[in-house]
């Protein structure tokens, strides 16, 4: 279970997390109607038949009274969650293929560092594969097999990455359920690992310890959670995006970017760098209906007990308010952080971006003095949510992560 020190030697032979996760996406995207089905009774039923089979599975060979106990919590959790989730459940359609299935079985790395022998932590051969489940089952099957080799902020990542690209957010509504059911699945091949007989008694003893660091994943994932709202502001230049980024990776949260989905509303893919000069999605309207979406996902995300930051300038107090509703109206703690610079400082990171990107720096800098124009001072409400971070400060990240820490995430 624990992380290994051995290298990745080509990429041809290893797959990086950001090729994997790329690859999810577009495979994800491109499902056609000729693809083999299980029936047609959809992914609540294709989930329903999961839990049976695993928990039955599991159920005859979990001796442990504690460990029976442990089951039973986990399967009637379950029963209710997909009782009270079955709206969304229709919402997704028919079930879907794995991504494994007709795949080479490649270890996952993380710069060359092998993180598991098989990408997703599934062989072919596992009965998971052979079943017809919702996409979302497969990029649950990596963040589990993330998290129980406590490689947590690379599971983050994987998260906040997919997301982004894929605009799945409806997934998180019921991505508790699934990653419980991984869990057990989990647990269920390590237990069938102990019945070949092969096994000496220390490796017996391992184990049941993994067996068991999967149903208590699952309970983790189980509980109820009263998510945090973060709304991060600030103009180009400021390092709000990377700084956030770094903070989904500490912290754990769904992070909604407002260039992502402002392009994703006019259908640009969201790593787009060149645009169709003959669509202006950065018009007034274009703005407001970007923020109009970020406020129904941080709501859809927020409802489903998922922490959520907003990576977007949030100029003005409108926008602001807009989105710090979402949390309020659910009696959830908001928190601003305004991410700042001295003027020097940003155009001195913009005008390197440009260059970067290949653009025209001067384009970029009247973005910079337009932005700065509109942006409206916090007022005395929005103050007591408000954090100011100076992003030119030594070890900004690690002030942020702790005051975000002492703020929210402890009281």
């Amino acid at each position: 279970m624990d992380a290994t020190s051995v290298t990745c030697s080509t990429s041809a032979t290893a797959l990086e997390l950001d090729e994997l996760i790329d690859s999810l996406v577009a495979s994800h995207r491109s499902f056609v109607d000729d693809l083999p089905y299980v029936g047609s009774s959809g992914c609540l039923a294709a989930t329903r038949a999961l839990v049976k089979e695993e928990v039955g599975v599991l159920d005859a060979r979990l001796s442990g009274e504690e460990d029976r106990s442990h089951l039973q919590r986990l399967e009637a959790w379950l029963e209710q969650e997909m009782v009270r989730l079955e709206p969304w459940f229709d919402e997704r359609g028919e079930p879907r293929p794995s991504w494994i299935v007709g795949r080479q079985v490649l270890p996952l790395c993380d710069r060359q560092r092998l993180i598991m022998t098989s990408a997703l932590d599934l062989e072919p051969s596992d009965p998971m594969v052979s079943r017809c489940l919702d996409p979302g089952y497969d990029l649950v099957s990596l963040l589990v097999g993330l998290y129980v080799r406590d490689e947590t902020r690379l599971a983050h990542y994987a998260l906040d990455r997919y997301l982004r690209l894929s605009g799945d957010y409806s997934l998180m509504r019921l991505i508790s359920v699934f990653a419980v059911c991984r869990c057990l699945a989990g647990a269920r091949r390590a237990l069938q690992r102990s019945e070949s007989g092969r096994e000496p008694a220390f490796r017996l003893a391992e184990i049941m310890i993994e067996c068991r660091r999967y149903l208590d994943l699952a309970e983790q994932v189980s509980n109820f959670r009263f998510p945090p709202l973060i709304i991060g502001v600030g103009v180009s230049g400021s390092g709000k995006s990377r700084f956030m980024a770094e903070i989904v990776e500490r912290l754990g949260a769904v992070r909604l970017c407002s260039d992502a989905e402002r392009r994703r509303l006019f259908g640009i893919d969201p790593q787009a760098v060149e645009l169709d000069e003959g669509v202006d999605i950065f018009s007034a309207e274009s703005t407001e209906r970007t923020y109009q979406r970020l406020a129904s996902l941080a709501g859809l995300l927020l409802n489903a007990g998922i922490p959520t930051c907003i990576d977007a300038t949030c100029l003005t107090r409108a926008q602001r308010q807009l989105l710090r509703q979402q949390g309020e109206a659910r009696g959830l703690p908001v928190l601003i952080v305004s991410f700042e610079a001295d003027g020097e400082t940003l155009e001195t990171r913009i005008i390197k971006r440009a260059h970067r990107q290949g653009v025209d720096p001067v384009t970029s800098l009247e973005v910079l003095q337009h932005q700065r124009r509109l942006f409206e001072d916090f007022h005395d409400e929005e103050r007591q949510h408000l954090l100011r971070l100076d992003t030119t400060a030594e070890n900004a990240t690690d002030t942020l992560a702790m005051l975000i820490q002492q703020r929210i995430f402890v009281g």
